[in-house]
């Protein structure tokens, strides 16, 4: 029933048959005889039949929610089975907001001192994946915000508070200045995340609070395209303090904190609220949450923003 259940959810990821059969290394009638034994077993169609692969059934659905679960619980029993005699091993799977990745790192350090035989894979995420992503135990852990649109069903370990600043051309702005309102912000030719991104949604409600609404004049999911086109001097663009621990300063470009509203947020790692939980968040966390680990993150950070004289 396990590989059953392993083989609908690769059906699920790869939205194929043969993808599916190629990522769980079987042949694709294995893999297709192997549901329709699940069918039988369970008495409801689980694929909608036609000529290729065309979505689950709304019996099927119901089983890939049940398949998750039970794939996850085996995973973590086989963790907390084989740490009992090896220590603790598997595969760590972390999602973390783009504005929070450059944090992530000084966190998985001093993991992989502590458990050395845990591979560990990070991908970029907006905050609404992460949510979807850990209801369907895709995700065992990630990095996100906390106190604003806060996710739900999860315990938390504080990591930072994200602080927002204008990145722009020196001549864009006052010389002299040491910081600017979101008001004379939205004047400017702007670079933002997409909508998507919460960081985004951020951006748009503090210029909301100052009695502007910003079209932008380009978007991007990416915080190291919104560096380049700054750089580029094609639009200036609001960016959080750890995006300029990641870029050295340029005397061309200015980075101004962002006032009127003065705003902050708690960025921290979020982990599925269940009982028992997963043994590799549940093991994250605990290195999340040593004593220091939160004081060098806000120490490594100032050190990177003194050189933009912040």
């Amino acid at each position: 029933m396990f590989r059953k259940f392993v083989y609908l959810l690769a059906l699920a990821r790869e939205q194929h048959f043969g993808r599916a059969a190629e990522a769980c290394h079987v042949s694709q009638p294995t893999l297709s005889n192997a549901i329709r034994q699940l069918e039988d077993e369970l008495r409801v169609p689980i694929v909608e039949r036609g000529q290729k692969f065309s979505g689950f059934t709304p019996e099927g659905l119901k089983v890939l929610e049940y398949a998750r679960r039970i794939v996850a619980e085996r995973d973590g029993l086989y963790q907390e089975l084989t740490a009992l005699g090896q220590g603790l091993s598997g595969h760590l799977r972390i999602g973390a907001i783009p504005t929070a990745l450059p944090a992530v790192p000084h966190v998985l350090a001093r993991f992989a001192e502590r458990y050395p035989q845990i591979r560990s894979s990070v991908r970029s995420l907006s905050s609404r994946d992460i949510q979807r992503e850990l209801d369907g135990f895709e995700l065992d852990a990630a990095v996100t915000y906390l106190d604003n649109e806060p996710l739900s069903n999860v315990r938390t370990v504080p990591m930072f508070s994200e602080r927002y600043f204008l990145l722009a051309q020196r001549r864009q702005v006052r010389e002299g200045a040491t910081s600017i309102r979101w008001v004379e912000a939205a004047d400017l030719p702007l670079c933002l995340l997409t909508p998507d991104m919460q960081n985004r949604r951020i951006a748009d409600t503090a210029f909301r609070m100052a009695d502007r609404t910003v079209v932008p004049l380009m978007e991007t999911n990416s915080i190291v395209t919104i560096y380049t086109i700054v750089r580029s001097g094609l639009a200036a663009s609001v960016v959080p303090s750890q995006l300029l621990t990641l870029v050295a300063r340029h005397p061309d470009l200015v980075a101004l904190p962002l006032t009127e509203p003065d705003l902050t947020y708690a960025v921290g790692l979020v982990y599925a609220d269940r009982e028992p939980p997963a043994p590799l968040a549940k093991a994250l966390a605990a290195v999340a949450a040593e004593p220091g680990l939160a004081e060098r993150v806000r120490a490594l950070t100032d050190e990177a923003l003194a050189p933009w004289g912040l």
